[in-house]
């Protein structure tokens, strides 16, 4: 088997993990506790209301201590201009959590295509003689939503197959592609080293993140540690004693230091009852991450650097070497749908106006997506963001997420949106749904939201479009009446 193949397989199983991860500390982060309330419309009875919530639901949501009011459903027909099903507080305004990925990918599909790739170009400036380049090599940053470890490594060895191992200058990263503000990673719920908060980046390298990989010896009676990627300067230890506690908080267990980005410290131990684990989190210095990765995988690659790992621009007129080229869009909406990645979701907001203006940033996208919503969608359009969810700021209706679906039905590249969201009971954020009836259907969760929209199978054999957000402090208790609103959804004639 080449090292290629080795490379793609071992890309497919962490893969698995990274999505694993996002899908379990975006619950995490969406759950948790914030200084900054999810501000709301007040509740208001709304003219468009058509027939009653089912008896089901309202048991529910009276379980929970949810009034009825702040349950926003709109469950209507696939084509357009149909008259809903039900209606039942749809044209309130509420923030939608993840829900807002449906517009951002929709879009995104629309005006990009299935088919479109990110290009990572790299650039070699200067003369190679005897395996060393006189000159500086340039990696140019396109929004990549998924330049994950086993591509940096494609990258590296790429450049190495143009005859370089050493080189006589710098390794410059140009970021120039998107204009994006420095931001806290704590600033949204006071957990910066979640993978979920890593901040968009013309040049993403593995979400800013590591993977901190655990395996237990038992005969030295440790378990045994290596990270990845790995960065140049940053000390780690390359063991951790094993306990005989058992496995329900081991990253407590482990007491992780992160004060001193350059020196990862485990001051406790490993549940050797766990067995192997792989731990994904955000680095403590995500500003330096990129550089510290790329040196740290060029000299794992045995290659050397005379310079140093810094930003800057490309020359002008200078031609790329070579491209590396990313998934299809229509492969990367699926990792962001099914699993609710953040980050990737926001670089593809990005890539919106990036694509049009050579150089994207959140508010040229909002204004891409206004403009998109109005020729596309009609209607109020709604208050965008950073496209991704992660906001609390974002507003849509129940209504005009309905009328998206119906648009998106109609649309060319319904099968790949379709394709990309999660299905009730089977994977992505729906695993671990009660619902009963077939569905496709992307979740949203924040502090005080709960909600599910997308498609719904009904037994006499038609497709409902079904959107239904709670807004409530008690929204996450109140699930069961997202899958009792499924489950009525998926029997009606």
């Amino acid at each position: 088997m080449t090292s290629l193949h080795l490379i793609n397989l071992r890309w497919m199983s962490l893969r698995f993990v990274w999505a694993m991860a996002f899908a379990a500390t975006a619950m995490h982060a969406h759950a948790a506790p914030s200084s900054k309330a999810v501000r709301s419309e007040p509740p208001q009875h709304t003219a468009g209301d058509i027939g009653q919530l089912p008896p089901e639901v309202k048991a529910a949501l009276q379980r929970a201590k949810v009034p009825h009011d702040n349950f926003h459903v709109m469950v209507v027909d696939t084509f357009a201009k149909s008259t809903p099903r039900l209606s039942h507080q749809a044209q309130v305004r509420v923030n939608p959590a993840s829900l807002m990925k449906l517009a951002t990918t929709t879009a995104a599909l629309d005006m990009l295509g299935p088919a479109f790739v990110w290009r990572t170009p790299v650039y070699v400036d200067g003369p190679v003689r005897d395996g060393v380049l006189h000159g500086h090599v340039y990696v140019r940053g396109s929004g990549d939503p998924r330049l994950v470890v086993e591509r940096l490594w494609l990258l590296m060895r790429r450049l190495q197959g143009l005859g370089i191992q050493k080189i006589q200058g710098d390794i410059v990263l140009d970021r120039s592609a998107f204009d994006v503000p420095a931001r806290d990673a704590a600033s949204f719920d006071g957990e910066p080293l979640r993978p979920y908060n890593a901040a968009p980046d013309a040049l993403l390298l593995n979400f800013k993140s590591l993977l901190i990989q655990l395996v237990p010896d038992r005969t030295a009676n440790v378990a045994r540690i290596q990270i990845e990627p790995p960065l140049a300067g940053v000390q780690f230890p390359a063991t951790v004693p094993l306990s005989n506690g058992d496995c329900s908080d081991y990253r407590s267990a482990l007491r992780a230091d992160w004060t001193d980005p350059t020196r990862i410290r485990f001051a406790g131990s490993f549940p050797a009852l766990c067995g192997e684990k792989m731990w994904p989190i955000a680095y403590a210095a995500p500003q330096q991450f990129a550089q510290r990765a790329i040196a740290g995988m060029w000299q794992q690659l045995g290659g050397q650097l005379s310079g140093q790992v810094r930003e800057g621009n490309v020359p002008a007129g200078l031609q790329p070497a070579f491209n590396v080229e990313s998934a299809s869009l229509a492969e990367t909406i699926r990792d962001i749908n099914k699993y609710s990645n953040n980050v990737m979701a926001q670089q593809v907001f990005l890539t919106l106006s990036q694509q049009q203006r050579e150089v994207g940033s959140f508010e040229a996208s909002r204004e891409v997506m206004q403009r998109w919503w109005r020729e596309r969608v009609g209607g109020e359009g709604p208050t965008f963001d950073n496209g991704s969810g992660l906001s609390r700021e974002e507003r849509i209706s129940a209504q005009a997420l309905a009328r998206l679906l119906q648009v998106a039905w109609a649309s060319p590249s319904m099968p790949e949106l379709m394709s990309s969201l999660p299905v009730t009971g089977v994977d992505g954020t729906m695993k671990r749904s009660k619902a009963q009836a077939s569905a496709h259907l992307k979740t949203g969760s924040l502090r005080d939201v709960a909600g599910v929209a997308g498609y719904v199978d009904t037994e006499s054999g038609k497709r409902l479009v079904v959107v239904a957000i709670l807004h409530h402090a008690n929204a996450n208790a109140a699930r069961p009446a997202l899958d009792a609103m499924i489950d009525w959804a998926g029997k009606q004639p």
